[in-house]
C-alpha cells in the first residue's frame, strides 16, 4: 500500500503543469554603467582635473577701461557645476565675486521674453550676430538700429528699456529680483563697480541716443542706460553663475530653489542667442569647440548650458583680447570634452 501511495504521487508531480513548477533563478543583473555627465565621481574629476591644470595659468589681463575691474584679484578662480536635479559640484575658490558684467545680459533678455514673448526681441531689437564688437556704433548705424542681438551693449540697453515698469527704478527692481531668482539668493549691486562705470559710460548713452533716433530705444535713453549699468555691477560668486546656468539647463526652474524663474518657452529663445552671441567676437569659435550656449562677462565670469543635464560657471578674471576669461575657457572646454556633451558629439549606430 505504502509502495502505490509513493507511485501515485510521483505520477502526480510528472503531471504538474509547467506553470506551477519552480522557476530558475534570474542572474542578478549587471549594474547600469552611468555616463560621465550623470556620474558624480566623473564630474568632480573633470573640474578638479581643470583647475589643477589651469590655476597656474598667467596669460590675459583684467579688463582696465572699468577701473575698479583693474583692481580685481587676477588669482580669483572658482568653477562651478549645477545639474538640473540640484546637485553642485565645486572647485577653487566659490567667496570671491566679481560683477556679472555682460552675462546679466542673458538673463534681462529672459525677462522680457517672459514678460512680452520672443516676438519682442526678434521684432524690436533681433537676434542675429552682428560681426562687429560689442560696443559698436557702427553697427547701429549700418543696420539703422535693427538686426542686433541682446547679449551686445546696443541691444542689451534696448532690452532694458523693454523691461516692464512704470519708472527706471521699478524696471531695476524687476531686473535684480529676476537675477536673484535666478541665483536662488538674494543678489546685490557693487557700489564702486557701478560708480566707477557709471562715471565713464558715454559711450552707451551715445548708443542709447543713436537707437533712440531709429526708433529702437523703448525708454529714455539715460535712464535706461543707468539701469543698465546697475544690471552690469551686480556681484555674484562662480557658485551664483551655475545656479543661474542651471536653471537655464532646467527649463527655467531653479533646481536648487525649485522656483519657477521663467517658462521653458522662454528658455527656449534665449539659449540660441546666447549660441550665436554668447562670447563676443569669439562665439564662433566657442560654439565651434564646444556646442553649448554661454556668455561670457569682462569681469571674468563665463557660463554655459548643457540642456537639461547641468549648468556651469567659471569666474577668474584674466581675459583674452576679446574680452574673455582664458582660465574659463580652458576649464570649460576641458570639462565638456571630459564628460563627453558636446550635443554635436554624436556615436553612430553600427
Amino acid at each position: 500500500m505504502k509502495n502505490r501511495i509513493i507511485a501515485i504521487l510521483i505520477g502526480l508531480s510528472v503531471m504538474v503543469p509547467a506553470t506551477y513548477a519552480q522557476k530558475p533563478k534570474k542572474s542578478p543583473a549587471a549594474p547600469a554603467v552611468l555616463e560621465a555627465w550623470s556620474d558624480p565621481a566623473a564630474i568632480q574629476k573633470a573640474m578638479d582635473e581643470a583647475y589643477v591644470k589651469f590655476k597656474d595659468l598667467k596669460e590675459g589681463k583684467n579688463a582696465d577701461y572699468i577701473k575698479e575691474l583693474a583692481k580685481v584679484d587676477p588669482n580669483i578662480f572658482g568653477i562651478a557645476i549645477v545639474t538640473a536635479d540640484g546637485k553642485i559640484y565645486t572647485a577653487g575658490d566659490l567667496k570671491s565675486a566679481v560683477s556679472i558684467q555682460s552675462i546679466s545680459k542673458v538673463f534681462t533678455m529672459a525677462r522680457v521674453i517672459e514678460e512680452q514673448g520672443p516676438r519682442a526681441i526678434k521684432d524690436k531689437i533681433g537676434v542675429d550676430a552682428t560681426g562687429m564688437r560689442f560696443n559698436s556704433i557702427i553697427a547701429v548705424e549700418l543696420q539703422k538700429g535693427k538686426e542686433i542681438n541682446p547679449l551686445v551693449n546696443p541691444g542689451a540697453i534696448a532690452a532694458t528699456s523693454l523691461v516692464n515698469g512704470a519708472d527706471s527704478a521699478a524696471k531695476w527692481k524687476s531686473i535684480l529680483a529676476t537675477h536673484s531668482d535666478f541665483a536662488g539668493r538674494e543678489l546685490y549691486l557693487d557700489i564702486p563697480v557701478y560708480i566707477s562705470e557709471a562715471g565713464d559710460n558715454l559711450r552707451n548713452q551715445a548708443i542709447a541716443h543713436l537707437l533712440k533716433a531709429y526708433g529702437r530705444m523703448y525708454w529714455d535713453p539715460v535712464e535706461a542706460t543707468d539701469v543698465y549699468t546697475k544690471q552690469c555691477a551686480i556681484s555674484v560668486n562662480a557658485r551664483d553663475l551655475a545656479i543661474m546656468a542651471g536653471t537655464l539647463a532646467n527649463g527655467g526652474v531653479n533646481p536648487v530653489t525649485k522656483k519657477k524663474v521663467v517658462s521653458a518657452e522662454t528658455v527656449k529663445y534665449t539659449l540660441p542667442v546666447m549660441a550665436t552671441a554668447g562670447l563676443y567676437d569669439d562665439a564662433g569659435q566657442w560654439l565651434y569647440a564646444t556646442g553649448l550656449p554661454a556668455k561670457s562677462g569682462v569681469g571674468g565670469g563665463i557660463i554655459a548650458v548643457v540642456p537639461g543635464k547641468f549648468g556651469i560657471a567659471v569666474i577668474s578674471p584674466p581675459l583674452s583680447p576679446a574680452g574673455n576669461s582664458l582660465r574659463a575657457i580652458y576649464s570649460i572646454r576641458h570639462i565638456i570634452e571630459a564628460l563627453g556633451v558636446n550635443p554635436y558629439q554624436i556615436t553612430p549606430r553600427q
